[in-house]
C-alpha cells in the first residue's frame, strides 16, 4: 500500500514564494525607515538587511546600490502620492477651489500624515552632498508635482474661477507652507510644547482658504 503524499513540501514552497513576492516591499519598508531615522549618509546598506532580516546579498539582489534602493523608496512613497493626484484632477468635476483644497488635504493624508514625509527634510538637508539624488528627486517628484499644481491653477483660469496670475510662482506660494509643515513635523515639532503645536489639518484648511480666497476672479461668489 502505498504511502499518502505529504502536503506539507508543497505548501513550504508556496510559503517561500510569498516570502520572496513580499520581500521588496519588507526591504523599502525597513530602508524607509532608516532613512527618515538616519538620513541618507548615515544609513547603511548592512542595516537595512537586518532590519528586513535578510542578507546583505540578498538586499542586493533586489536592489544594486544604496542609490538604487533610495530611489525606489522615492518611487514608491512619493511620485505614487503625485500619480495618484493626477488621476484625480482627470475625473474631478466640482469648483476648482475646492479641487485645490481636497488636494492638499490629500496631500497630507496620503504623504504629510505618513512616515514617508521625513523624505523631504532628507532631501532638503542632504541635497548639497548628493547632488544625483537631489537631481533625481527634483525629476521624479517635484517637477510633477508643481505641474500638477500648476494644472490646478490653469484649470480655474480656463473656466473663468481663478483671476490670471503667475503660475510658476504661485505653484510654489502654494506649496512651500506645506514644505515647512512636514520640516516642522520632523523637527521642531517634538521639541515643541502644546502652546506651539500646530495641527496640521486646521494649519492647511487656514492655508487652503486664504489661497482660494486669493485666487477667485470673484471673491465673493
Amino acid at each position: 500500500m502505498s504511502k499518502p503524499i505529504s502536503a506539507a513540501p508543497v505548501l513550504e514552497a508556496h510559503k517561500r514564494e510569498r516570502r520572496k513576492e513580499a520581500r521588496p516591499g519588507e526591504l523599502l519598508e525597513a530602508a524607509l525607515d532608516l532613512f527618515v531615522e538616519k538620513g541618507y549618509a548615515a544609513t547603511r546598506a548592512e542595516e537595512v538587511a537586518v532590519r528586513a532580516g535578510v542578507s546583505k546579498g540578498t538586499l542586493f539582489l533586489y536592489f544594486p546600490s544604496k542609490e538604487e534602493l533610495f530611489k525606489a523608496v522615492v518611487r514608491e512613497n512619493l511620485a505614487r502620492t503625485v500619480s495618484e493626484g493626477a488621476s484625480e484632477l482627470e475625473v474631478f468635476d466640482g469648483p476648482t477651489g475646492e479641487l485645490l483644497t481636497h488636494m492638499m488635504q490629500q496631500w497630507w493624508a496620503r504623504y504629510g500624515a505618513t512616515k514617508a514625509s521625513g523624505i523631504s527634510k532628507l532631501i532638503i538637508s542632504e541635497a548639497s552632498n548628493f547632488p544625483e539624488l537631489a537631481r533625481f528627486y527634483q525629476e521624479e517628484v517635484v517637477v510633477p508635482g508643481t505641474e500638477l499644481v500648476r494644472r490646478v491653477l490653469q484649470r480655474g483660469i480656463d473656466r473663468g474661477e481663478f483671476r490670471p496670475v503667475d503660475l510658476h510662482h504661485t505653484v510654489h506660494v502654494i506649496m512651500a507652507p506645506l514644505i515647512f509643515l512636514v520640516m516642522w513635523k520632523h523637527s521642531l515639532a517634538p521639541c515643541c510644547g502644546a502652546a506651539a503645536a500646530i495641527d496640521p489639518e486646521t494649519f492647511i484648511a487656514q492655508h487652503a482658504d486664504l489661497m482660494v480666497r486669493g485666487l477667485l476672479k470673484e471673491p465673493n461668489a
